[in-house]
């Protein structure tokens, strides 16, 4: 049976402290949890009850181990994440931040030799599974290196710009030797995919273009169906051919705000397989990374279907969800699959 989500794209453990408000220098006390951006959005679609799958690769160490069981835990299918066949090879990449909310979260990225989720080769993809998938999710640190870069552009030929093909613009500086690099090779990606999501910085770097309004414009112009520029504390935007849709930001107090993107994009994935009008599936995808945005993870931070509906329901991230512990995996959806083209 197809999946709802196929994701293709980075891993690895980000290692977050427990003590807020000091640099890593003076942190004492930090957890461990499953992290990586493709990761975190097959994560969130998992948590609406989403079937959803994750190309990737893992080292072959105890962190490699550790992603390939917590995803699975966590509702997601680890059939697709595969160690690098070298036993020397580069490890399962470790990430650390400092949090100093509400809007300072540095990141430091340690993926030494390489990482092996830039590893994936273009003759391992499941090429099937990916022509059938509601959605394919990549993200443009995926286009940073090889053979993850031919990689990507293997399986959107043989996905043939399906809807929904989704390019999240994630553009991570220290990935690139510049932003022009990036920008080369996220003009070729847009001629393969029928969705993009990013923030303004990001769309700067796709199209050469801050403003929303015109990043938008300039996006579809390249022949996508949907545009979805995310403003920070000016809310998102949203705009297809036809129409154009604003959203207000929703109020949280911010404790991390890294894992916000992931969670929207989890909800997006949720909204455009449930055949929502896009002014829903825009607040709805908002009110989650909201919501994650006040927690301190991502991967286990992301709000099922309840949290994020009693949220929109009441306007208060403090009233969302069953009573249950967030790191339990999700429910899984009874009844009959959903289709791409919305509920069967």
């Amino acid at each position: 049976m197809a999946h709802d989500l196929l994701a293709i794209g980075r891993t690895g453990v980000d290692v977050y402290p427990l003590d807020h408000g000091v640099g890593l220098d003076e942190v004492r006390t930090f957890e461990k949890f499953l992290g990586g951006s493709a990761t975190n959005v097959a994560v969130a679609a998992a948590r609406h009850g989403r079937d959803a799958a994750l190309v990737t690769r893992v080292g072959r160490d105890p962190f490699g181990r550790y992603v390939r069981a917590e995803a699975a835990r966590l509702g997601v299918d680890p059939a697709y994440i595969t160690p690098i066949t070298a036993p020397d090879g580069p490890p399962t990449p470790v990430t650390f931040c400092e949090v100093f909310p509400p809007d300072d979260f540095p990141l430091y990225f340690y993926r030494h030799g390489g990482a092996p989720d830039l590893m994936i080769e273009p003759d391992e993809l499941p090429l099937d599974a990916i022509r059938a998938a509601g959605v394919h999710w990549s993200t443009v640190t995926g286009l940073s290196a090889e053979p993850s870069r031919a990689a990507h552009f293997a399986g959107w030929r043989a996905r043939a710009r399906r809807p929904y093909t989704v390019l999240d613009l994630d553009y991570r500086p220290m990935f690139w030797t510049g932003p022009e690099e990036a920008a080369a090779q996220v003009g070729r990606a847009l001629e393969h995919v029928t969705v993009a999501v990013g923030n303004r910085e990001e769309c700067e770097v796709a199209v050469g273009e801050r403003d929303p309004r015109r990043a938008a414009d300039a996006l579809l112009d390249r022949g996508l169906e949907l545009a979805v520029v995310k403003q920070g504390p000016g809310g998102v935007l949203a705009a297809t051919r036809e129409e154009r849709v604003e959203v207000a930001p929703f109020p949280v107090r911010v404790v991390n705000g890294l894992g916000a993107g992931d969670a929207f994009g989890g909800a997006l994935v949720h909204g455009l397989l449930s055949g929502w009008d896009l002014r829903r599936v825009i607040e709805f995808a908002n009110v989650a990374g909201a919501l994650v945005a006040g927690r301190l993870e991502c991967s286990t931070a992301m709000p099922t279907t309840e949290e994020v509906e009693a949220a929109l329901a009441t306007g208060s991230p403090a009233s969302g969800g069953p009573a249950r512990d967030r790191r339990d995996p999700p429910p899984r959806p009874g009844g009959a699959p959903v289709r791409a083209d919305g509920p069967a």
